[in-house]
């Protein structure tokens, strides 16, 4: 069956749970009364090409935080945005070029806790109409294009860990050619993959 914004919109239907960076790793023992910084990220559905795609970045080599690392548009809510939505469509603006107005939004899901202590609200939106993506250059190396069927098959994820902060984490990861996708951005989209696999 060919997976569409359609089908993925429908999926938000069905019954979640938030996630969290610490979903396969239950042993974390979290500090009681931590404050969470809100944060979005848009899942941006391109359907203009030959192929539905999720827009993704890879982060500049020079940043302090997680540089090189692949991730979804978005970025911290500032006060003057007007909750998760307004936030993410500003964020995809300045870090891949999206038109105002090109994305046509289709929801929310539930809300991502990551190690970073961000409580991460990703925007599922449908993107129609061609454009031409323009990385931004502080923050951004590249702009690419994943396959929606790829993303939204859960058999194309695997559990991988590492050392972080001298113990051992688990984690999701979903490559994709030259690209690593883990951590968050990849939890986030397993977590929507899930969803739409019924």
């Amino acid at each position: 069956m060919t997976i569409d914004a359609a089908r993925v919109r429908a999926a938000l239907d069905r019954p979640a749970r938030p996630t969290s960076d610490y979903d396969l790793n239950p042993d974390v023992s979290l500090p009681a009364g931590r404050k969470l910084r809100p944060a979005a990220v848009l899942i941006a559905v391109d359907e203009a090409g030959a192929r539905p795609s999720v827009i993704l970045t890879k982060r500049a080599s020079h940043l302090k935080h997680h540089p090189g690392q692949i991730a979804l548009p978005g970025g911290k809510i500032d006060p003057d945005d007007d909750g998760p939505v307004a936030a993410a469509l500003r964020e995809a603006r300045e870090e891949i070029g999206l038109p105002d107005g090109a994305a046509e939004i289709l929801g929310e899901l539930d809300s991502h806790e990551t190690v970073t202590s961000y409580s991460v609200t990703p925007i599922l939106a449908r993107i129609a109409t061609p454009f031409d993506t323009v990385p931004e250059p502080g923050e951004v190396d590249e702009v690419f294009r994943v396959p929606l069927s790829f993303l939204m098959t859960p058999a194309n994820y695997r559990i991988e860990r590492r050392r972080w902060r001298g113990v051992w984490r688990q984690f999701y990861v979903v490559p994709w050619g030259p690209y690593y996708i883990w951590g968050a951005t990849a939890r986030i989209l397993k977590a929507l993959a899930d969803r739409v696999e019924p």
